[in-house]
């Protein structure tokens, strides 16, 4: 179970997002064979226009959650007709890469505008208002569904997924701030991995979107380091979704008390901590990038011992 979601749901939510799903499915013609007028059913007519101007087979099967041998059916089946191109990728001979031909060009231009036509006829029996009440609530439930898709799993320390987060983070702290960043502050991987600490990796369509370390200070202190979201996937709230799988995993390691300190120029850093129950203390360390420090007491376990 995702760290970030312990409770199971209830049933009102999932039978509201099941109804909203069955309504727009049927509204928008998911369900029929010949997806927007054209003679294709939805998931070839989505294949294409996601193939767009080349991608690989590998891209493409993470990206739409495909299974290999169906998207490679589907793909000879628009080769066959004449849509698509397959060939070696110039950069990887072990990898296919499949391209649109003219005449798959042309089918996506078509199915573009088509789409088009079907949405401003659905906007079209609406008023300026409820037009613009409908595209604000259209694009909180695409960030709010984004985050939901968004898995935040824990791994090794030394795994080279947590190894690829921390470069980027790395990467992007030394652009941002004014004398840059050493990567020697990272946090090593034996101090975030079993026992001593905890390392969070958040992947979405199969790429690295985040992490977050927790690491022991002393007997039931813990210090919160590295909480890094990619920028693609800022705003989402991801970021809070980190911290508290990384809150529990202190928890479950019996420390009752996380502390962390965060840079003088990230200012949405600080702000998203207090929100979340973090208050300001004075320094703990002498960390060359703190500006701020912080510290949260967490709740106590719950009891699981039964009762004789």
């Amino acid at each position: 179970m995702d760290p970030g979601h312990p409770h199971p749901m209830p049933a009102d939510h999932v039978a509201a997002l099941r109804l909203f799903n069955r309504y727009f499915t049927r509204r928008i013609g998911a369900l029929d064979d010949h997806y927007l007028g054209q003679d294709r059913p939805l998931g070839e007519a989505r294949l294409l226009f996601e193939i767009g101007a080349g991608v690989s087979l590998r891209e493409l099967r993470s990206r739409l959650g495909l299974d290999a041998g169906y998207l490679s059916r589907m793909t000879k089946t628009l080769e066959a007709q004449g849509l698509v191109r397959i060939s070696v990728h110039p950069e990887d001979s072990r990898l296919r890469r499949v391209e649109l031909t003219p005449a798959g060009r042309a089918e996506v231009e078509e199915q573009n505008r088509r789409a088009d036509d079907l949405a401003a006829g659905l906007l079209s029996g609406l008023t300026e208002g409820q037009r613009t009440d409908l595209t604000g609530a259209l694009a909180t439930t695409h960030r709010l569904l984004r985050l939901a898709a968004i898995t935040v799993d824990l791994v090794d320390g030394h795994a080279p997924d947590a190894r690829a987060c921390l470069d980027a983070y790395a990467a992007d702290l030394d652009e941002r701030f004014p004398e840059g960043f050493d990567k020697s502050d990272l946090v090593r991987p034996e101090e975030v991995s079993g026992d001593a600490g905890a390392f969070f990796v958040a992947y979405e369509e199969g790429r690295l979107v985040g992490c977050g370390a927790l690491r022991r200070l002393e007997p039931g202190i813990g210090e919160i380091r590295h909480v890094w979201v990619h920028p693609e996937a800022r705003r989402l709230g991801l970021a809070r979704r980190l911290l508290v799988a990384l809150e529990q995993a202190a928890v479950v390691r019996e420390l009752s008390v996380v502390r962390l300190d965060t840079h003088a120029t990230l200012t949405e850093a600080q702000a998203m901590y207090r929100a979340c129950g973090y208050t300001e203390i004075p320094a703990y360390d002498d960390h060359v990038y703190a500006s701020h420090w912080f510290e949260k007491r967490l709740p106590a376990p719950p009891d699981t011992t039964l009762d004789p």
